[in-house]
C-alpha cells in the first residue's frame, strides 16, 4: 500500500511541476476537444484494474492537451484565481490527511485552524468579530447559506417558524435586489424557495440606486423582507453605495446580505478599503476563496452576524454524532461531511500576511487600470466602465467587430478574455483576479489585443 502510495504521488508530482512551468508559454486555450481527450482516456471501463501510478500517466497524457491554461498569469476570461503556491502545497495535504472536518473534536487539527482563519478573515474585511464563519464550496453556496439565514430570521421575526414548518402557508418574504445582481443569487432563492426577486433600478455602472430602494421598501409594508446588495458588479466591478443602502433597509426590518464573490477583499487594501465603506453594517456576506484570494476551488465563506441565526438555518443533529458544547463547523455550512477547507485558507493568510494580502489586492487592481490605458489607446475602442477594481469592460465599435476581436483572441491563445453582453452591447470583459500576473503578462495580452484589432 505505501508503495502504491509513493508511486502515484512521485508521479503526481512531476507531472504537475511540468504542467506548472509550461504555463509560462503554453497557449491558454485549450488545444484538444472533448472528443479528442475522451478517445484518448478509452471509454469502456476495463475488466482489469491498472497500476496507480499507470493511471496518472494516462490521465496525464490524455487531459494536458484538454486543459485551460487556467493557473496562467494571461488568463482573464472569468474572475478566477491562480492557485497560492502555499494553498496549492496545503491542497496536497488535504487530500493526504483526508480528514472530515465537520466535527469539531473529530478533527481537532483542523477546527482549531477553522477557529485561527476564521478571526484572521474577520479583521482582514473589517466585519463584525462575532460572526461565524461557515467554509463552503463557493460563492453560490455562500450565497445561499447567508440568504437562508436571513430567510428563517425575517420570518421568526414575524412569528413563523420555517424550520418546523416550512414555507408553505407562511408569509411572502420580499427580496429585493440590484438590476445588475449575480445570477447566483437567483439561483440561491431559487434553491431557498422563494423565487424570483423584485429589481431595484441601477445606475450606468451596475449599482444599486439607493433613492429607488427607498421607494421599493416603502412599497412593500411591513412584509418579511431581505435586500441583497453587491461588493463587485460582473461587469464593471462597481459597488453598491452600502451605507445609504443598509439604512434605508435596517429601518424597515429589512435583513442585508452582500454577495461580494470577489469584490469584499476590497476592505484588506487601505487604498480600496473606501469602496465598501459602510459594508460592516450588514447581516450577512459572501465571498469566494478562489477570486481575489487565489485558493483552490471548493472554499468560500459564509459570513453571518449572528451566529445563532445561522446556527438554526443550517444545524442539524444525530444521535452517533459527537457534540462539542461550542458548535459544529457543520452548523455553518451546507453540508454535514467536507474537505478541511479552512487548511488552505490559513496556508495562504500566513503566507501573504496582512500587508502582503493588501499588495495583492492593489496589484490586481493596478494591472486593470493597465488594460484600460492600453485599450483606450486602440483605435476604435472604447472602455465603458469606470475601472474601480479589478473589471474592465470595452466594446472596439459594433457589435460584430466586438464579436470578431474576441474570437481572433481566442485563436490566437496567447491571453483568453471573454466575451459578454452589458447593457445590451457585446463586449470584451476582462477580469484580473491572478496572484501570478506581471506587468508582462498584461503587455503580451495587450499585444494579442491590438493584434486582433488589426485590419478589422
Amino acid at each position: 500500500m505505501v508503495d502504491q502510495h509513493s508511486a502515484a504521488l512521485e508521479r503526481a508530482h512531476r507531472h504537475a511541476l511540468d504542467w506548472l512551468s509550461s504555463l509560462k508559454d503554453r497557449p491558454v486555450p485549450p488545444q484538444a476537444s472533448i472528443d479528442q481527450v475522451t478517445r484518448a482516456l478509452g471509454a469502456t471501463l476495463p475488466e482489469v484494474g491498472s497500476d496507480p501510478a499507470e493511471v496518472i500517466d494516462l490521465l496525464v497524457e490524455a487531459c494536458d492537451p484538454g486543459l485551460t491554461a487556467m493557473p496562467s498569469g494571461r488568463f482573464f476570461g472569468f474572475v478566477i484565481g491562480g492557485t497560492h503556491p502555499a494553498a496549492l502545497a496545503t491542497d496536497w495535504l488535504v487530500s493526504a490527511w483526508d480528514q472530515n472536518s465537520g466535527l469539531r473534536r473529530l478533527t481537532p487539527a483542523h477546527s482549531a485552524v477553522e477557529d485561527v482563519t476564521s478571526a484572521w478573515l474577520l479583521d482582514l474585511l473589517g466585519l463584525p468579530a462575532e460572526s461565524a464563519v461557515g467554509f463552503v464550496t463557493g460563492a453560490t453556496m455562500s450565497n445561499f447559506t447567508g440568504l437562508a439565514a436571513g430567510r428563517d430570521a425575517v420570518l421568526r421575526r414575524v412569528g413563523w417558524d420555517a424550520a418546523e414548518r416550512g414555507l408553505n402557508g407562511g408569509p411572502r418574504v420580499r427580496v429585493l435586489v440590484g438590476a445588475e445582481r449575480h445570477d447566483t443569487v437567483d439561483l440561491a432563492l431559487r434553491y431557498l424557495g422563494l423565487g424570483l426577486p423584485e429589481v431595484v433600478p441601477a445606475d450606468d455602472q451596475g449599482r444599486l440606486r439607493p433613492d429607488a430602494l427607498e421607494a421599493a421598501l416603502c412599497d412593500g409594508g411591513d412584509e418579511p423582507t431581505i435586500v441583497v446588495l453587491q461588493a463587485g458588479n460582473v461587469h464593471s466591478g462597481a459597488f453598491d453605495p452600502f451605507a445609504d443602502a443598509i439604512t434605508a433597509a435596517h429601518a424597515r426590518g429589512a435583513w442585508v446580505h452582500i454577495d461580494g464573490a470577489f469584490g469584499l477583499w476590497a476592505a484588506a487594501s487601505p487604498s480600496y478599503r473606501h469602496l465598501v465603506l459602510g459594508c460592516q453594517e450588514a447581516d450577512s456576506w459572501a465571498t469566494d476563496a478562489h477570486k481575489t484570494l487565489n485558493v483552490p476551488y471548493d472554499t468560500g465563506f459564509a459570513i453571518v452576524r449572528d451566529a445563532a441565526a445561522l446556527r438554526a438555518a443550517m444545524g442539524v443533529r444525530g444521535a452517533y454524532l459527537i457534540l462539542d458544547e461550542q458548535g459544529e463547523p457543520f452548523d455553518k455550512v451546507p453540508e454535514l461531511s467536507r474537505r478541511g477547507r479552512a487548511f488552505p485558507v490559513w496556508a495562504v493568510l500566513r503566507s501573504l500576511g496582512r500587508s502582503g494580502v493588501a499588495e495583492l489586492v492593489e496589484r490586481l487592481c493596478r494591472h486593470a487600470s493597465a488594460f484600460a490605458e492600453g485599450i483606450n489607446g486602440i483605435e476604435g475602442a472604447t472602455v465603458l466602465n469606470d475601472v474601480v477594481f479589478t473589471q474592465v469592460c470595452a466594446t472596439f465599435g459594433s457589435d460584430k467587430r466586438t464579436e470578431e476581436v474576441v474570437r481572433r483572441l481566442l485563436a490566437d491563445g496567447t491571453t483568453w478574455m471573454t466575451g459578454s453582453i452589458w447593457h445590451g452591447q457585446s463586449v470584451l470583459r476582462i477580469s484580473v483576479s491572478n496572484w501570478s500576473t506581471t506587468e508582462n503578462d498584461v503587455q503580451r495580452s495587450l499585444d494579442a489585443l491590438r493584434k486582433a484589432v488589426t485590419g478589422l
